[in-house]
């Protein structure tokens, strides 16, 4: 169980922020202006509410809750991981192709365009309604990465998108996705990056009665992955962990602060301070995206 606290992740986002002062990243008066912003926070009324106590849920009854809303603009993510994707779907000619954890069918729809024969696995049989509209040529089975329905070394090439960081251990998932690789066979695995999830890139969901609840994400490492992956023979052909500037060490607070829509937590958050926010967040990787091959024998 989560409690969020808005006041909470703004002085946490300071301290951050502060750390990398320290580090050497900012000058002496970025940091008197943070600790200044630190006691403006403590001091103002809009910030004296209640917290908000979350359970966490597992990702079938998460998405449930999710998967009518999940294609909408607005995920990040998405103009960051799809180029690197379709990259390299690009360069491989057309095989059987998995969609492992293909939600609603994003990388499934633009597989089967390339040419490929193309297998969606998801647990969610609410986002597997959707993803079965949009690529109605696709095959689909509801199961969970662990336990692929399918046979050892069916596949050319597996996508595995957004997913992992739902994983409590990433090497039941990796095991599955190498048997049913074929050898040679090329896995493409994106998600968000550990350093994302701290900043608290969890997704946010309610039940029908509106109760707040959290899709749990945990914070795998790049040894993780590694772990996870090397042992079945995949190796490393790239791994890139994208991150942004974000130029905003000189903006003042927000004059208004509205906390009202847990919804939109943390992301409505970062405007209110938006100097700490560009302090710590700057440079921050957010997502981690991989290619693996399997090896051939």
């Amino acid at each position: 169980m989560a409690y969020q606290h808005p006041l909470h992740y703004l002085l946490g986002m300071e301290g951050l922020a502060l750390l990398r002062a320290y580090g050497g990243e900012h000058g002496p008066e970025f940091g008197a202006a943070r600790i200044a912003e630190i006691r403006r926070l403590l001091d103002d009324p809009a910030l004296a509410v209640d917290g908000v106590t979350a359970e966490p849920v597992d990702t079938v009854t998460g998405y449930r809750a999710w998967s009518d809303t999940y294609d909408r603009p607005g995920n990040g993510l998405y103009p960051i991981e799809e180029p690197f994707v379709h990259e390299i779907v690009d360069a491989l000619p057309a095989g059987v192709a998995l969609d492992a954890a293909c939600g609603t069918g994003r990388h499934a729809e633009y597989l089967a365009a390339r040419g490929h024969r193309v297998i969606g696995v998801d647990s969610s049989a609410d986002m597997l309604a959707h993803a079965r509209a949009k690529v109605p040529g696709a095959e689909f089975h509801e199961a969970p990465l662990d336990r692929l329905p399918l046979p050892d070394d069916h596949v050319d090439l597996a996508v595995c998108a957004l997913a992992l960081t739902h994983q409590p251990d990433l090497r039941p998932a990796f095991a599955e996705l190498a048997r049913v690789l074929r050898p040679g066979g090329h896995l493409v695995v994106t998600d968000v990056h550990h350093e994302s999830v701290l900043f608290g890139s969890v997704p946010h969901v309610r039940t029908p009665a509106g109760e707040p609840r959290l899709i749990p994400s945990y914070r795998h490492r790049a040894a993780d992955y590694l772990g996870a992956a090397l042992p079945h023979g995949l190796e490393v052909r790239r791994c890139v962990e994208p991150r942004r500037a974000i130029g905003r060490t000189d903006e003042p607070m927000a004059a208004e602060i509205r906390t009202d829509v847990w919804d939109l937590w943390p992301w409505s958050l970062l405007e209110i301070a938006p100097a700490a926010y560009g302090g710590a967040w700057s440079e921050t990787p957010n997502a981690f995206l991989w290619h693996f091959q399997l090896r051939a024998s």
